[in-house]
């Protein structure tokens, strides 16, 4: 039997009962290929890496070692969580490496979008060997490969942009949820105790806000970036949205917009609300949000936020426009 193919008469995971057995069988078949050897993960605090750090964590405890690499491009607070959950409260032996400055020097002047995007992506590469070189004694590497990755891809795909490893380290994959479909993970993952917040993230792009601070990245429109969307959420959680909106988050383009301020003109950035719903993410549409909810996160970001003079709402439905803008 192809261990790839899902079996058609394979339960889908839906219930806690559900996950409680799966976990058990997975830390077994975990343990017989693993043995008393170490696993290496890149834990990126997505739902795959998290919920597959998590599984192993209970199975083999100190064995295994993740590598979370901040490239600059998280989400406020998100590297913070993944330390706070994995190192403190799951005890997990986590290597975090702060890459920002590296990640942002090489961006620095590139706006094209698929060149930003092969940066971030081959710099997390070469961050990621480097780590593992130092890790001598390591033989499996774990990977949050999921049913769809395999699927869309005709085999088994590289996750977590960890696929582009040199073939020198020859590493053993360890794949302990790719028959299972996001929802099963996320089951799974509430299951073994991860926080909602993270079990429940919405999807992120693998550049991360790269491909939201549209064009050239600064730091200070990163900034920008970065507490717009700590406050869109923030407002979205409190007025009950979290859960019945889709995917949510702020873009803040490379261009600026005549404003005043204190009487004074000025030149700032706009600050751009995208919210969408989806079935399959092949095509969205637009809630209409409460103009009340709408108009507290204008006013907090207006006067939150540095180096912004407007706030837009984006109306447009996937087509002809996309989910994200780059």
């Amino acid at each position: 039997m192809d261990s790839n193919k899902r079996p058609d008469d394979m339960v889908r995971i839906t219930t806690k009962e559900l996950a409680d057995k799966f976990i058990e069988e997975q830390i077994a078949l975990i343990r017989q290929q693993v043995g008393s050897r170490k696993v290496l993960l890149a834990l990126s605090g997505g739902v795959d890496s998290s919920v597959v750090a998590a599984l192993l964590i209970r199975a083999i405890g100190q064995q295994l070692v993740c590598v979370h690499v901040n490239h600059g491009l998280m989400r406020k607070g998100e590297s913070e969580q993944v330390v706070e959950v994995f190192r403190k409260q799951l005890g997990a032996n986590l290597i975090y490496i702060d890459a920002t400055d590296r990640f942002l020097d090489k961006l620095a002047g590139v706006a094209d979008p698929e060149q930003k995007r092969k940066i971030i992506g081959g710099e997390f590469i070469r961050v990621f060997e480097e780590e593992a070189r130092k890790l001598t004694d390591v033989d499996f590497l774990a990977q949050g490969t999921i049913y769809p990755d395999i699927v869309e891809s005709v085999g088994v795909k590289a996750h977590h942009n960890v696929g582009g490893l040199p073939p020198d380290l020859h590493f053993e994959l360890v794949e302990p949820v790719k028959l299972l479909f996001k929802d099963e993970v996320r089951v799974i993952g509430t299951a073994l105790g991860l926080p909602d917040s993270m079990v429940n993230r919405q999807p992120f792009p693998g550049p991360g806000l790269g491909v939201r601070c549209t064009g050239a990245i600064t730091r200070d429109r990163l900034a920008a970036l970065r507490e717009s969307d700590a406050i869109l959420r923030e407002e979205f959680d409190r007025a009950g949205l979290t859960k019945s909106v889709w995917q949510f988050f702020t873009v803040v383009p490379d261009y600026r917009s005549t404003g005043v301020r204190d009487s004074k003109r000025v030149f700032d950035w706009p600050v751009i609300i995208r919210a969408v719903n989806t079935r399959d993410a092949m095509t969205a549409v637009v809630p209409e949000i409460d103009w009340a909810v709408l108009k507290k996160i204008t006013d907090r970001i207006l006067a939150e936020v540095p180096g912004v003079c407007r706030v837009l709402y984006d109306l447009s439905p996937k087509g002809p426009a996309t989910i994200e803008w780059e």
